[in-house]
């Protein structure tokens, strides 16, 4: 008994040098954080107006939604590629119901039950029938997103009722808007999840040694089933905000997104191995690149360039650990 005991706390205490390496991780994005910051501030005039931070936040809380699920899902070893062509099925799928006249509550249901729907369809092909995750959801990126394409074509859905505009434009308070306040619960209830239950200290254990995980008696594809169907309910979610934020729907919608999440969770401290990781990163991650992407934004430089940075910007935190272990073990060697 005392031996299970000792197996359910090992995925998420790894050790102190472990812990202490994320806290620095955490504590080294922080600063990350405080710099660009300063510089945004000094480059522009505009920046520390309390209503452009506030606009500043929209950069990147609907993608910080998506990212706490996929957090989950890169520790347990998976990964998610549809999550923007989620978004693209379930804005076009709300667009139709708005254009039969589908009232706001209606509207939300369907964009979230067609997020949860396509999770649930990559749940099936790689935790049922045991598919490379990375093979399916390239595939069912192609699929979902083809779907919104015939149905749109070069076309566009509007026409929403005036009250679906609170989801993505409303504040609850001065500027705190509804988006940043779904943010903040989102980014508790994903900690809580991950680092204070068993079920995620199952993610870890799964993330660490799947072989292990399931000798020791951990439904593996149960919960990677549910992981699946999580990714796609806060697609679901973002979908909804980000439509509602637009007010309108078009098939390339959150185009390139599935990138951006990806980085957000790896430069968050995820490692892309899977095993390890916290929530904590990912939060302080999408500040980050909110900050740097907005910053760039009242620079007037393109977004083609954002891109360009953003690429780069996922090369250098999958390989910055990499080089940094082997340099470790070359000075131990």
């Amino acid at each position: 008994m005392s031996t299970v005991s000792e197996k359910r706390h090992i995925p998420d205490q790894l050790g102190t040098s472990a812990s202490r390496l994320f806290a620095s991780w955490e504590t080294f994005l922080l600063c990350v954080a405080v710099l660009i910051f300063i510089a945004n501030s000094l480059a522009s005039p505009y920046f520390l107006n309390a209503w452009n931070l506030s606009d500043a936040t929209f950069n990147f809380t609907e993608k910080a939604l998506i990212a706490f699920a996929m957090a989950l899902l890169i520790i347990a070893g998976e990964i998610d590629l549809s999550v923007a062509a989620i978004i693209a099925l379930a804005s076009t799928a709300m667009g139709a119901a708005a254009q039969t006249g589908v009232g706001t509550f209606g509207i939300v249901l369907i964009g979230i039950g067609v997020g949860l729907g396509c999770g649930t369809v990559n749940a099936i092909l790689v935790a049922g029938l045991r598919l490379p995750s990375i093979v399916v959801t390239i595939g069912t990126m192609s699929l979902f997103r083809g779907i919104s394409y015939i149905v749109l074509g070069d076309k566009a859905y509007g026409g929403y009722p005036a009250s679906f505009a609170y989801f993505g434009q409303g504040y609850v308070f001065w500027v705190i808007s509804f988006e940043f306040v779904l943010f903040a619960v989102s980014a508790c209830i994903f900690a809580v999840l991950l680092h204070a239950t068993n079920f995620g200290r199952r993610i870890y254990a799964i993330g660490n040694n799947e072989f292990a995980a399931r000798f020791s008696g951990i439904h593996v594809e149960r919960i990677k089933f549910i992981l699946f169907m999580l990714t796609g309910l806060m697609s679901g979610i973002a979908a909804v905000c980000l439509t509602s934020r637009l007010g309108s729907t078009r098939p390339s919608i959150a185009q390139g997104w599935e990138l951006e999440v990806v980085t957000m969770v790896v430069l968050g401290g995820i490692s892309i191995l899977g095993g390890s990781g916290r929530v904590g990163g990912v939060v302080i991650a999408g500040f980050v690149m909110g900050l740097v992407t907005f910053g760039l934004g009242l620079l007037n430089v393109p977004g083609i360039v954002m891109s360009i940075f953003i690429g780069l910007l996922l090369i250098a935190t999958i390989t910055l650990p990499i080089l940094i272990r082997r340099f470790r073990y070359g000075r131990a060697s």
